[in-house]
């Protein structure tokens, strides 16, 4: 059995996410390419032309490829942090553990749920609990990340949450929106639009390397 790394031995964060890092870097770039795909051709078409022809396919390309590339980066810092990732499974279970308990707890200081709707079971409790830390300190880091910093410690402090769970879970909320653009991009018939989503979806990409890259401890 190997044994899992103290604090002091692991990698920053910005190492042990780095191929996903450097996925989300490459797929800012994508999206600026292929939105000026759409872009320049309009831009240098002369000023009396009214029809001017634009290529979406790279636009579609990037917005179709884009979870899969990510999906591998992850894989392949899986790959390359073995023990790391040992470690944070231990800690997850430790803290997903340590969640149940509360859930349980407050299940059974509720009165119970309206004829036919069920009570969610602490178990699905404890997953929406982390969910919703991430998507609260994604949210407030677009606006105040020293706020988002207090509040990722916030939550940490009763041992139900750590630091790099809060932050992977920001991670992956982030993620997420700038996927949806995306692909709300490629799926837009107005070439404009198209690359208006595009580009609109890089802040919650570069959102994302910043999370990723942080390192609380």
């Amino acid at each position: 059995m190997t044994a899992t790394p103290d604090r002091q031995a692991l990698p920053a964060r910005r190492r042990r996410h780095a191929r996903l890092i450097a996925a989300l870097t490459e797929l800012i770039g994508a999206c600026g390419e292929a939105a000026g795909a759409v872009y320049w051709p309009i831009a240098t078409a002369p000023p009396n032309r009214e029809a001017v022809t634009v290529d979406l396919m790279p636009l579609r390309k990037v917005a179709r490829t884009a979870a899969i590339a990510l999906d591998h980066a992850r894989g392949q810092d899986v790959d390359r942090w073995p023990t790391v990732v040992a470690h944070e499974q231990e800690e997850a279970a430790r803290t997903y553990a340590a969640r149940c308990v509360v859930a349980r707890a407050q299940d059974l200081l509720q009165e119970p749920g309206p004829l036919g709707v069920p009570v969610p079971p602490a178990e699905r409790a404890a997953e929406a609990d982390l969910i919703s830390a991430g998507e609260a300190v994604a949210a407030r880091w677009r606006r105040d990340p020293e706020q988002a910093v207090a509040l990722v410690r916030e939550l940490a402090v009763g041992g139900e949450l750590s630091v790099d769970e809060i932050l992977d879970a920001a991670v992956d909320s982030t993620v997420l929106t700038g996927l949806v653009a995306l692909n709300d991009a490629a799926d837009a018939a107005d070439p404009s639009t198209a690359a208006e989503r595009c580009v609109a979806a890089t802040p919650y990409l570069a959102l994302a390397v910043a999370l990723a890259s942080a390192d609380l401890h």
